[in-house]
């Protein structure tokens, strides 16, 4: 059946399905790059090249001037300042779910919400199970995240055979999964607080505020901003890609009509109105003005708030770019010894019980308790088999657990072990998630076949 809408009054809708469709495919394929480079990187680590894949990321970088200059890691140049624009295309679409998504109102928003919150505290309760008591309990944030590339990219593999309204679900629950993550590495993953540095970017976030208020919406400012945030936050002690999601809160979602075409049109809408309540007749000069708002790509542009043109500028480069530069830094460890010990040492073995187990446990149980509270429903043509299935999915953590355990315990025999175990968990998760969900499909798919007669 053809669901496409079919008058002009449907287009909006029409527009968001196409977003949203197009979202989905830049994280499907995102999703297999993000694959490819995980095990160029483990391939790498464990080839007789391997330490000339930790030299390379042990390469000093050295920005600025000679009287000012910001010296760093190629890997720390990756996870404290490429990881920023990952977190502000994340802080992006956070703002824009809950202005017109699936978080823009308590009732559409309870069932993702809930489904995150269970999502986060069952991977965090079973992990503390098996740390508590040992330093490497610091790690209970590591299971918590989904990566949502992953997750949408195997849902998208699956095509036709899991419902559209399954889809959106995912995208939402990971996007306040992202959220939870977010606030956990603020709080809990914060070194040592610089109050100077801390006091410096509250003076940048207050500017950025005041021309969010202005209604200015040149992407300069934001970006000169937005770096002088990212400096302080790099010296303050919080860490520095929180600043993406902060620098990504104060860029308007509404537009402010500048363009003198599009002023145009709104006073002559304001005239074209009061003709009509005061029963002038109209003649083609007196036409709808609406009529005259540009449609053409280039005008279009001029139109678009500068949310939305800084998330479709960026995205493609975060999901092709920053994420697979990241797996590849990040990923490779050396299996030998690790792999047998995956499931005996508690590290490892806490984030596989918790991202396996917990992810769809806690999902399940608390959209169940969302759903028979009468606070949320389940979407058209969803099932609980479905949920079930999304949740196996959530526990796909892999970007953001990576991001989380180089947090949490730094570089050492801890974090090599944590990468294991967070991979192991991932595929895991993928390949039941994906398995399930495609069994859902098809005892659809025979159960609308016509009975031979």
């Amino acid at each position: 059946m053809n669901m496409l809408p079919t008058t002009d009054n449907d287009a909006p809708i029409y527009k968001m399905v196409q977003a949203f469709r197009n979202f989905m495919k830049l994280e499907a394929a995102s999703g297999i790059l993000l694959i490819a480079c995980t095990i160029a990187a483990l391939a790498w680590a464990n080839s007789p090249w391997g330490q000339s894949y930790t030299a390379l990321w042990e390469t000093p970088l050295t920005i600025g001037f000679k009287q000012i200059q910001l010296s760093k890691s190629l890997l720390h140049w990756i996870n404290d300042g490429l990881m920023t624009i990952f977190f502000f295309v994340v802080g992006l679409e956070i703002k824009r779910e809950m202005l017109i998504g699936e978080l823009a109102s308590a009732k559409r928003a309870a069932l993702p919400v809930m489904a995150a919150i269970g999502g986060m505290l069952g991977p965090a309760v079973l992990y503390a199970c098996f740390n508590a008591g040992q330093p490497s309990a610091r790690g209970w944030g590591i299971p918590m995240a989904t990566d949502i590339a992953f997750s949408l990219g195997v849902l998208a593999l699956l095509g036709q055979r899991v419902p559209f309204a399954l889809k959106i679900l995912l995208a939402a629950l990971a996007i306040a999964d992202d959220l939870g993550a977010i606030l956990v590495i603020a709080v809990f993953y914060t070194a040592k607080i610089s109050w100077t540095g801390l006091a410096i970017a509250g003076v940048c976030g207050f500017f950025l505020f005041v021309v969010n208020r202005r209604g200015i919406q040149h992407p300069l400012v934001y970006l000169l901003l937005g770096f002088g945030l990212w400096l302080a936050m790099l010296k303050s002690g919080v860490h520095a890609t929180i600043s993406g999601v902060l620098v990504a809160m104060a860029v308007p979602a509404r537009l402010t009509f500048s363009d003198p075409k599009i002023v145009n049109v709104g006073t002559g809408v304001r005239q074209w109105l009061k003709n009509l309540l005061h029963g002038v007749a109209k003649h083609p000069s007196q036409a709808n003005p609406l009529q005259s708002v540009p449609q053409s790509a280039s005008d279009g542009e001029k139109v678009e708030s500068p949310l939305t043109r800084f998330e479709q500028a960026l995205h493609p480069w975060v999901g092709f770019g920053v994420m697979p530069l990241f797996a590849l830094a990040n990923a490779g460890v050396t299996l030998h010894g690790e792999l047998s010990s995956a499931f005996r040492d508690p590290v490892s073995l806490g984030i596989i019980v918790g991202l396996v187990f917990g992810k769809p446990i806690g999902i399940v149980l608390l959209s169940w308790a969302a759903v028979r509270l009468g606070v949320a429903a389940l979407p058209g043509g969803v099932a609980w088999r479905h949920i079930l299935g999304i949740g196996m999915l959530a526990g796909i953590g892999f970007t953001m657990s990576l991001f989380v355990a180089h947090l949490a315990f730094g570089i050492g025999p801890l974090l090599d072990t944590a990468k294991v175990g967070i991979i192991i968990a991932s595929l895991i998760s993928g390949l039941c998630g994906g398995l399930l969900l495609f069994t859902a499909g098809l005892r659809v798919a025979t159960a609308v076949q016509p009975q031979p007669r």
